[in-house]
């Protein structure tokens, strides 16, 4: 630009008719400019004078010819670049050298463009989608199934068992009864509505029953006490013509022997030893 001012700020030389460079407010000649503030270029370690473009990236500053990718050698003006190890590589380059591969089309996923990363390998993010809706995931909760990412209703939809009484989705845990899928809290007596996943059970016309209620509602019951037979574990009964009996209540109705072991007879409905059926 043609001075405006009378001198040069450093070498105090006349500007009258010469060009000169601005630096907060103060005019200096051209060779003065270059010499105090040129920036050194990365690439030919030459000052970039007052009359070049200097281009620059990062704090660091480039001729315009010098500003080229690292490995081709093509101009990066005016180009999208990307930097590696402080090295500057146009797009190609780098993605020959570095970028990754998306894990569902094999495709490199390019600088600049937005990369999902799962379980240690990247997506593109138009490929990270739901196997069966092929909604994008995102950043949503997922399940993978068989190395095929799914979003939790699809999932639960297509692979998730429901439980057999409230019909809700099982997502954790769960108890298997009759070749069906059970909440741990939903399965419980069919009586008094006592989970039975941690205690023992008896089945019933395909209903599970706490030991207590199916021998209050559903065990046989004793010939002599009326009282119910053990339905699970506990001490042996005598079965005899569809009558039950404790093992300690199987006697003579007479005498009161015990019968266990024994021969005897029936009269009516009592059980008598030989000895008192003959006397």
């Amino acid at each position: 630009m043609t001075s405006g001012h009378a001198d040069c700020h450093f070498c105090l030389q006349s500007l009258r008719g010469r060009k000169y460079a601005l630096r907060e407010e103060n005019a200096y000649c051209v060779p003065c400019y270059d010499s105090l503030y040129a920036n050194p270029c990365e690439e030919c370690k030459q000052p970039i004078e007052c009359s070049s473009k200097d281009l620059a990236y990062k704090g660091r500053h480039w001729h315009e010819g010098c500003f080229r990718c690292a490995k081709c050698s093509r101009s990066l003006v005016e180009k999208p670049f990307a930097a590696k190890d402080e090295v500057l590589l146009c797009t190609e380059c780098y993605s020959d050298e570095y970028s990754s591969k998306c894990f569902h089309c094999q495709k490199t996923i390019m600088p600049g463009s937005r990369k999902m990363e799962f379980k240690g390998s990247s997506w593109h993010e138009s490929c990270f989608v739901c196997q069966y809706c092929r909604q994008p995931l995102g950043t949503k909760p997922l399940i993978t199934k068989d190395n095929e990412n799914y979003c939790v209703p699809c999932f639960e939809k297509q692979f998730a068992h429901h439980c057999y009484a409230c019909k809700k989705v099982i997502t954790s845990g769960g108890v298997a009864y009759h070749d069906q899928p059970w909440h741990e809290e939903c399965f419980v007596c069919a009586v008094c509505k006592t989970q039975l996943s941690r205690q023992r059970f008896i089945s019933k016309d395909e209903y599970p029953y706490c030991v207590d209620c199916f021998s209050k509602f559903h065990a046989k019951k004793c010939a002599a006490c009326k009282k119910p037979v053990a339905a699970l574990g506990g001490a042996k009964y005598i079965s005899f013509e569809e009558r039950q009996w404790h093992g300690e209540c199987f006697s003579c109705a007479k005498c009161s022997v015990s019968l266990v072991g024994r021969e005897f007879l029936t009269r009516q409905d009592d059980i008598l030893c030989q000895k008192c059926a003959s006397a």
